[in-house]
């Protein structure tokens, strides 16, 4: 291959050598990702904590600074703004109302004749009302819909590998949930359906990657039989750092524009790919080998017949 590489293909860094310093600043950013999912605690969107979206598209470009005390001074509780697609649109976020439906269109109703008073001209493109059982059940739903998930990739690593990569795979998959969530906590982010399907997709991609590093691992296991497993899983990291270092790069560069030139909900949404590719791709290393190290030292080992040679000396598959 011409031309230079991120990575050189002769790479022999003793990962291994810093397992336990992995696992420990691991164990220690889930920890406060948990506090921080309680306290401040994640800003739930209306699809959990229920509420009113309105989408409106005034004449002129908003001015928030105007726009704000219109909607304040109607007592409907905390108004949330957000720009989205052109200039001329705001999205209102309203806190559910006391009472049923009838209270949500009252509010709706109060928001309209607000912005048809101050902002002539305004169109109201789209009214979304969540209520509180509903949010409660998506909520719910989503949590499903991780734990499936993880079910199912528990599944699938252990039938192709052992049941060694399943459980340090789900682990490790466990931990960087834990860590996304975290980084909703500590930015404030909105969480919402949205967040979930980011999350999942986050978890697609970090068990990609962890597929490729123990795909490589288990074809070592049958070239290097005497190899001590620690030696053998940073043969496996290093062969595979090229292709990982190059994939994680080249979705990061592809997901940048979005996190920094897009709406608010878009880029939100970006960001927290972004780190989680980050993340993602650093517990491949840190977190799911020394794991499969640990439960692996001692079981992945097949007897290996008397006078049977070393295969594979000069193997090297990037």
């Amino acid at each position: 291959m011409f031309g230079p590489r991120l990575v050189p293909d002769d790479t022999t860094i003793p990962f291994m050598n810093g397992r336990i310093a992995g696992l420990v600043v691991s164990a220690v950013l889930s920890i406060s990702s948990i506090i921080l999912a309680f306290y401040p605690g994640l800003n739930l969107g209306i699809d959990f904590r229920g509420g009113v979206a309105i989408e409106a598209h005034l004449k002129d470009p908003v001015d928030f600074n105007k726009l704000r005390p219109v909607l304040q001074a109607l007592n409907l509780g905390p108004v949330e703004l957000q720009e989205f697609g052109s200039a001329n649109d705001v999205e209102i976020r309203l806190e559910r109302q006391p009472g049923g439906d009838t209270a949500q269109q009252e509010a709706v109703s109060k928001v309209r004749a607000a912005l048809e008073r101050s902002f002539p001209d305004t169109a109201l493109q789209s009214v979304e009302a969540v209520g509180a059982t509903v949010s409660g059940e998506l909520f719910l739903n989503g949590l499903e819909a991780l734990g499936v998930a993880l079910l199912a990739m528990l599944a699938y690593i252990w039938f192709r590998f052992e049941w060694q990569f399943g459980v340090a795979a789900t682990a490790t998959l466990i931990l960087d949930m834990t860590k996304i969530v975290g980084v909703y906590g500590l930015t404030q982010f909105e969480f919402n359906v949205t967040s979930i399907v980011a999350i999942l997709t986050i978890m697609g991609y970090s068990i990609n990657d962890k597929v490729v590093v123990y795909d490589r691992v288990r074809e070592n296991l049958r070239l290097y039989r005497r190899m001590p497993l620690r030696e053998l899983i940073d043969r496996s990291i290093n062969e595979t750092l090229c292709r990982t270092i190059a994939t994680s790069g080249t979705v990061f560069l592809a997901i940048l524009p979005l996190a920094v030139m897009s709406a608010a909900t878009l880029r939100e949404f970006a960001t927290v790919l972004l780190i989680g590719i980050v993340i993602g791709t650093s517990s491949s290393i840190f977190i799911a080998a020394p794991i499969l190290l640990l439960l692996g030292e001692g079981r992945l080992r097949r007897p290996v017949p008397a006078g049977a040679a070393e295969q594979g000396a000069g193997s090297s598959a990037h």
